[in-house]
């Protein structure tokens, strides 16, 4: 009697532990959508800015892309151990998610140290980009021209930067340069735009990076309350060896 007294007091405990887990889950599961939806905008939308940094740059959506992945597949191991009610897949459950969190902490801690690294990454290589433009097709020179017709925008710090390069000395500046499309501008500097670009690159970088770091900084935060409630509900099954058909 004392033993079937117990198990009914600890039922609705152990419910309300899986109905939290189970929304618990099921957010988690759209957060994973929404970091694989950040990675893939981050891939398309930064890839111009992302060519003309270092390979560690470019792997970030990349990262965010993999983190989403799991995130979808391990919340739905979640789902199936919380609906199963199983103490050792719940506490596998709860190691997957502190590992996670670690990574994304290391991530986070890195990607902060990193971001003072980006400036002079993009300003160095936005340099020797343009000391090697030729309009041949390679992806630097691609990429140089879609940033400057998008930002309309001219050289690094200014358009002065092009009277430099070999480029200009032979033609002139480059058409993304031109204040009005398909202009001819030769060496008319009165045709180009004067402002410089990398000023106007890294505030889009900043601002967008700054809403990478924003969301993948909340995720892992919420990751918390999945440990939490994974590790509530596993104890309190193998405590009161209650089982759930």
């Amino acid at each position: 009697m004392a033993s079937s007294s117990q198990r009914l007091q600890t039922k609705p405990v152990i419910t309300c532990f899986k109905s939290l887990l189970l929304i618990y889950t099921f957010i988690f599961w759209i957060t994973g959508i929404i970091l694989l939806a950040v990675g893939i905008w981050g891939k398309v939308s930064l890839e111009n800015y992302f060519s003309l940094l270092n390979e560690k740059a470019t792997n970030v959506p990349f990262v965010l892309i993999v983190t989403g992945t799991v995130i979808i597949l391990l919340s739905t191991f979640g789902c199936f151990a919380t609906c199963r009610a199983s103490a050792w897949m719940l506490k596998l459950y709860a190691m997957f998610l502190i590992l996670i969190f670690l990574v994304e902490l290391v991530a986070a801690i890195v990607g902060f140290v990193f971001r003072h690294e980006i400036k002079n990454s993009f300003k160095n290589n936005y340099e020797k980009a343009l000391k090697q433009y030729n309009s041949t097709g390679d992806y630097r020179s691609e990429a140089i021209d879609k940033i400057q017709n998008m930002l309309h925008c001219c050289g690094v710090t200014d358009y002065r930067n092009w009277e430099e390069t070999r480029y200009y000395s032979e033609k002139g500046f480059p058409k993304s340069c031109c204040k009005l499309e398909d202009c001819s501008p030769q060496k008319d500097a009165d045709k180009v735009n004067s402002e410089g670009c990398f000023l106007k690159v890294m505030a889009i970088i900043e601002s967008e990076m700054g809403v990478v770091a924003g969301i993948s900084f909340g995720v892992a935060c919420f990751q918390l309350i999945g440990i939490f409630l994974a590790y509530c509900l596993s104890h309190a099954i193998t405590n009161n060896q209650y089982e759930i058909v």
